[in-house]
């Protein structure tokens, strides 16, 4: 699919089939986060890859009940490496910069999911402490995002879209 097709195909998927995800998939997904840029090239990030049940369900509580964590294929979470990255680039580099690494990981992976065919939604509103806790996040370590991944359930439509001319300022 070309690159401006798959952003637009992309949409928020809430509700998995039961359909087991192939691990070449997987393999794919995590590659494109592989390849996501990071400053100085540190990838100051962890990604967990969750198939257990047992996990996901802990993840799904620690996101407010969030149910689509629990019914994916297969859960990533992402976070922050904050020592990986204040090594070089002191206190932004730890507030910052392995904040964006991570996030930036995370949207690769996100249309990676979509390229193959599957259907994810970012996850953010989640209590930290009890995802880091799910997954054995190290104390360095802060989880930003879960992408709970699968084939979709449902077939979400387009959401409405800032107009460009609100959206982007010239200067």
């Amino acid at each position: 699919m070309e690159f401006s097709e798959l952003v637009k195909a992309r949409k928020s998927v809430r509700a998995f089939s039961k359909k087991e995800v192939e691990e070449e998939k997987l393999s794919a997904i995590l590659e494109a986060a592989n390849a996501a840029p990071s400053a100085g090239n540190l990838q100051a990030y962890e990604i967990y890859a969750v198939t257990s049940q047992e996990i996901k369900s802990r993840l799904a509580k620690a996101a407010f009940g969030q149910s689509s964590i629990s019914e994916a294929g297969f859960v990533l979470v992402f976070s922050a490496n904050e020592k990986r990255s204040s090594s070089k680039y002191d206190s932004r580099g730890k507030e910052l910069y392995s904040v964006q690494d991570a996030t930036i990981a995370c949207a690769y992976a996100q249309l990676a999911a979509a390229d193959q065919g599957l259907g994810c939604v970012w996850v953010g509103a989640f209590d930290e402490k009890e995802a880091a806790k799910a997954v054995g996040a190290g104390k360095d370590e802060k989880v930003v995002a879960i992408l709970p991944i699968g084939y979709p359930g449902e077939k979400p439509k387009a959401t409405p879209r800032r107009r460009l001319d609100d959206l982007v300022h010239w200067e």
